[in-house]
């Protein structure tokens, strides 16, 4: 179940099944990706209810995935991988505030926001491989994106837990705090179209050159706006 409510400039999206430790079923992962692309607010931010983040892909539904049908198990890949490439690519900014354990799917779907904060009480692990799987929501790309290559191939090849302060350290999150929710007031005080126009050029994949020419231009379109903004604050 996902829960949505609006607080301000922030909408809040909660995973809401703490008695499976918030972990996602096909029908969870659809309505969580419309939760996102609806969001109108300047920032998203992202929680899971209960003492967990998100266990990752319910293991009844894995379980009940048809192992004859090559579609089947790619389908429900392809359902989580939508899921992730929504939070990555919304207009709204998503802050993923994570409190307790996030596992395998709810790794994945951190990976996939901007901004990432942890309580000193969030654990992380990719545990796919005990059971001879992998993170395929996105996870083999983004990991190193994220953490160093070295880092990001021995945390998803051993399947151990990382506690908050490493985490911190491989930069899997970007802070440690006692309420991220916090971290997400923050972010929406600034002007909604420059928190846009940073997540796109941050996220832009394209070659050196056509970023860097989109981003003289998105710079432009920004002065063009705020340009009284900012020459007031000159004098403050």
């Amino acid at each position: 179940m996902i829960r949505t409510s609006t607080d301000g400039r922030v909408r809040v999206v909660t995973i809401d099944r703490p008695e499976r430790r918030n972990a996602l079923r096909p029908e969870d992962l659809d309505a969580l990706r419309r939760a996102v692309d609806r969001a109108e607010t300047p920032v998203t931010y992202l929680r899971g209810a209960g003492d967990a983040f998100c266990a990752g892909a319910d293991l009844d539904a894995v379980a009940g995935l048809d192992r004859d049908d090559e579609a089947d198990a790619t389908s429900f890949a392809r359902r989580g991988q939508r899921t992730a490439a929504a939070i990555a690519a919304a207009d709204t900014v998503v802050v993923c505030g994570i409190d307790g354990a996030a596992r395998g799917g709810g790794v994945e779907l951190a990976l996939a926001a901007d901004v990432r904060a942890a309580t000193p009480a969030a654990t992380f692990a990719e545990p796919g491989v005990e059971f001879g799987l992998f993170g395929a929501w996105g996870g083999t790309v983004r990991l190193p994106r994220v953490m160093r290559e070295g880092d990001a191939l021995e945390f998803a090849l051993s399947g151990r837990v990382l506690d908050a302060d490493e985490a911190l350290r491989t930069g899997l999150v970007s802070r440690v705090v006692d309420d991220p929710r916090a971290v997400a007031d923050v972010i929406a005080d600034g002007k909604p179209d420059a928190l846009r126009t940073v997540k796109r050029r941050v996220r832009d994949r394209r070659d050196d050159a056509m970023q860097a020419d989109a981003e003289a231009k998105a710079f432009a379109a920004l002065v063009r706006s705020h340009g009284a903004d900012i020459a007031a604050s000159r004098t403050e």
